[in-house]
């Protein structure tokens, strides 16, 4: 009973294109929208500091604003997913990024740029809780191909605005330079918009297969051929399943891997630039390049971890591989932080791999996509709670000290804490075996 998604992964691959074309081309374009719309504010801080002034506990809160409004919309999400189900929930997400990260642009101070931000992040925590179930729902017999693609065009999102913000920050303004990724996010909402559109006459027409798959459910049997044509049916996320998530190892395992991989992520994403001027003495410019090369260190991460995991059930080895590079890299930014500091920086990027690890254990350890929205919702919401502190801790300990030398053993405390998790996480069962074996049927 506990192996459905690795034999959807196996047997039954069908044409990624077949029937679901619109689904493939919309998790794309959300995946790229989900973290540019993190990676594109932090290195043109200092031209919006031009126009008005940004303290340091206002960078602090910009940081802690993506984790804390994903902590609050993983725990609404599946509630609002129930209620309406996952592509009308997911129009409403891109919605609110493309219109979050427009009003970022027209910000006069720090104030209404924190309101935008916290717009956006509403919007991208939705679309983070969102994307692993519809790749489950659409994608059943491709899962780790299409986890490959949607946490690649991630890795993709988050070192590309680096490299583009501050250049046409320079040229066009940083008002440009905010906005322009608000576009990327509207064009988002086409295929899912189509969709919705055609999807009253797709449920009148697919009703008798309906009925077919419901009968072959009842014998635990899935027809691989009718997935290729569409989504699979689904039911929304029950209070049931996430309430008995609150008494899982299992899933609580996945939710400190995934908040250990937010911490790094997003105190990265707010601080490491500054950490990088200070400590290893770099130029502002240089010090946005190596935060793209941070961000860039998730693409292999991204192509090979999910592969990986799903064939090769490597979930411990990626794990401890990912926390060793990380320590690593973090060791050397506090002993030699002027010698060798892009080695460092590409070393720390690698912990990345904690990120597509934990997504795709958000599938392969569920059985439906009705208990991968809940693990989904569950996860997200306490590893963001748990990844929420530490952007602004962070700034508050460097105010504090004067030094990044605290801020930074802190990190390779959170990579050492984890480590239990990990080993939890990579034990091969679902969710539901893990309640069956301490507490009966789920």
């Amino acid at each position: 009973m506990g192996g459905g998604v690795a034999d959807l992964v196996t047997t039954g691959a069908q044409p990624l294109w077949r029937g679901r074309a619109l689904a493939l081309i919309g998790i794309v374009l959300v995946a790229f929208s989900l973290r540019s719309a993190v990676a594109s504010l932090s290195p043109v801080l200092d031209h919006v500091a031009e126009d008005f002034a940004v303290s340091s506990v206002v960078v602090g809160l910009i940081g802690a604003a993506p984790p804390v409004c994903f902590a609050v919309f993983g725990l609404l999400t599946p509630l609002f997913e129930r209620r309406f189900g996952l592509e009308r929930v997911a129009v409403v997400a891109i919605g609110l990024i493309a219109a979050g990260l427009l009003l970022r642009g027209l910000a006069v101070d720090s104030t209404s740029l924190l309101a935008a931000t916290a717009v956006v992040f509403a919007g991208v925590g939705s679309g983070n809780v969102l994307l692993p179930p519809l790749v489950k729902k659409y994608f059943p017999d491709r899962l780790g191909l299409m986890m490959t693609v949607y946490s690649t065009t991630m890795a993709v999102s988050t070192f590309v605005p680096p490299l583009v913000a501050v250049p046409v920050a320079d040229s066009a303004g940083w008002r440009v330079s905010l906005g322009l990724w608000g576009v990327f996010a509207a064009i988002a909402l086409v295929p899912w918009v189509v969709m919705l559109v055609t999807s009253r006459a797709d449920a009148v027409a697919a009703a008798p297969r309906s009925a077919a798959s419901t009968a072959d459910a009842a014998g635990d049997e899935v027809d691989a051929a009718s997935m290729a044509t569409g989504p699979i049916a689904t039911t929304p996320a029950s209070p049931r399943v996430f309430g008995r998530l609150w008494r899982l190892p299992m899933a609580w395992s996945i939710a400190f891997v995934f908040g250990a991989s937010s911490t790094i992520a997003y105190v990265s994403f707010a601080w490491l630039p500054t950490i990088m001027i200070d400590v290893g003495g770099v130029s502002p410019a240089n010090a946005g390049l190596l935060l793209s090369l941070f961000g860039l260190m998730g693409l292999p991460c991204s192509l090979l971890v999910p592969i990986l995991i799903v064939r090769f059930q490597a979930t411990r080895p990626v794990f401890f591989i990912a926390i060793a590079f990380g320590l690593i890299g973090l060791t050397g930014m506090l002993f030699l932080p002027t010698v060798g500091l892009p080695l460092w920086v590409a070393f720390f990027g690698l912990a990345a791999a904690l990120f597509p690890l934990a997504l795709v254990l958000l599938s392969i350890r569920s059985r439906t996509p009705e208990s991968a929205v809940a693990l989904s919702g569950f996860v997200q919401s306490i590893g963001y709670a748990v990844a929420a502190v530490f952007p602004l801790l962070i700034g508050l300990l460097h105010d504090a000290t004067g030094s990044w030398l605290i801020p930074l053993w802190l990190l390779v405390g959170v990579l050492v804490a984890v480590i239990p998790a990990g080993w939890v996480a990579g034990r091969r069962r679902t969710i539901e075996e893990d309640w069956e074996r301490r507490h009966g049927r789920w």
